[in-house]
């Protein structure tokens, strides 16, 4: 993924950098204008975005949050496997399922779930994700 190696104020600085320029109506470079898109479609976020302060927050499980930041790089994740076409047969999916939901984004919605899912396997038990795997959870969707 292209955030690996980053550091996660570096990375939410520059969520919070790409949603202010776009706010702005400023020129950005493709991945911000990805950030931008994603951050878009998630409403209940964009509060957080309204001053960087909101950025050193931790989220946890044990406190009953989702991690915005966690849950808004699957969906790029997801969108670099789309565009990408790995693995392959992906896009395929992605169309089924969003025309049978109806709504893309929720069909994103249950496709991160799954990436989510594989993720933690994979670094569970120390290994790369299996793409085969994780496509074939995808299918059943």
């Amino acid at each position: 993924m292209f955030f690996a190696g980053s550091e996660r104020d570096e990375l939410r600085r520059r969520y919070y950098l790409a949603w202010q320029r776009r706010q702005q109506g400023l020129p950005l470079e493709p991945l911000d204008a990805a950030i931008a898109d994603v951050i878009a479609l998630h409403p209940e976020y964009h509060a957080l975005f309204a001053t960087p302060d909101a950025l050193h927050e931790a989220f946890t499980v044990e406190r009953g949050q989702t991690n915005p930041f966690l849950h808004m790089g699957l969906h790029l994740g997801l969108r670099e496997q789309l565009s990408t076409r790995r693995p392959a047969g992906i896009e395929a999916v992605h169309a089924r399922l969003a025309r049978k939901l109806g709504d893309v984004h929720e069909a994103e919605h249950q496709m991160i779930e799954v990436l989510a899912t594989t993720l933690w396997e994979a670094q569970r038990a120390g290994r790369a994700p299996d793409e085969m795997a994780y496509l074939e959870r995808l299918k059943c969707l």
